[in-house]
């Protein structure tokens, strides 16, 4: 992050990431920090948990429209009255976000509840908004994990020594990037072409003498 300009920013984390020092130092670079709160940071989620247990009308609530034919509803409900309380630095609200999807072709209907905290205090951002960031997160975490699990099959991978899984994983994702960067919609498909040939590799990214005579 040394490397990146974030001040007014608003940095997102899974819960994984949700660590004080984090937040200092995020808070510290002049930018704005919203984490996912889990039983990772156990005493911090069980004081949220237990503030929302007998919530009652969510602060928002927004349907999506029907997609892929299932109907998800997302409510919001946020305080301030834990700012002082948590023991966490530079909290500025804490969240509960209610997620329901009903399937109508199967009457299925699935409900997850996520935690969280932000530095953010209300007059920045309402709860329209904190789920909005939120939702945000969760929208490119799920597609880089799709993407790298559908193009590599990483949920099968069996690295697991030391460093190696997470220098894969860049790798992979710096590939996947790499390829969006020229405008590709398939990546699948463009790695399948690409794959164990070092040649078009080259040529692809204007790498060689011949490819590079051929630029517009």
């Amino acid at each position: 992050m040394e490397q990146i300009e974030v001040s007014g920013k608003t940095i997102t984390a899974d819960a994984l990431l949700t660590q004080k020092k984090l937040a200092e130092y995020i808070v510290g670079r002049n930018a704005a920090y919203l984490f996912t709160v889990k039983k990772n940071q156990p005493t911090l989620y069980f004081d949220i948990k237990n503030y929302f247990e007998h919530r009652k009308e969510p602060d928002y609530c927004l349907q999506d429209p029907p997609g892929h034919g299932r109907i998800d509803t997302r409510s919001i409900w946020t305080t301030t009255e834990l700012n002082e309380y948590l023991e966490f630095p530079h909290v500025g609200q804490a969240f509960c976000i209610h997620k329901k999807s009903y399937d109508p072709k199967t009457n299925k209907v699935c409900e997850n509840t996520f935690y969280g905290v932000t530095s953010h205090h209300p007059n920045k951002a309402d709860p329209a908004r904190i789920l909005q960031i939120h939702r945000g997160h969760w929208s490119i975490e799920n597609s880089k994990h799709y993407i790298l699990d559908w193009t590599y099959d990483e949920d099968r991978n069996r690295i697991r020594t030391g460093n190696g899984p997470a220098n894969t994983n860049r790798l992979r994702g710096f590939a996947i990037g790499l390829l969006k960067s020229k405008g590709v919609k398939d990546i699948a498909q463009k790695v399948r072409d690409l794959h164990q040939q070092i040649r078009p590799v080259l040529d692809y990214f204007k790498m060689t003498k011949n490819s590079q005579k051929h630029r517009t």
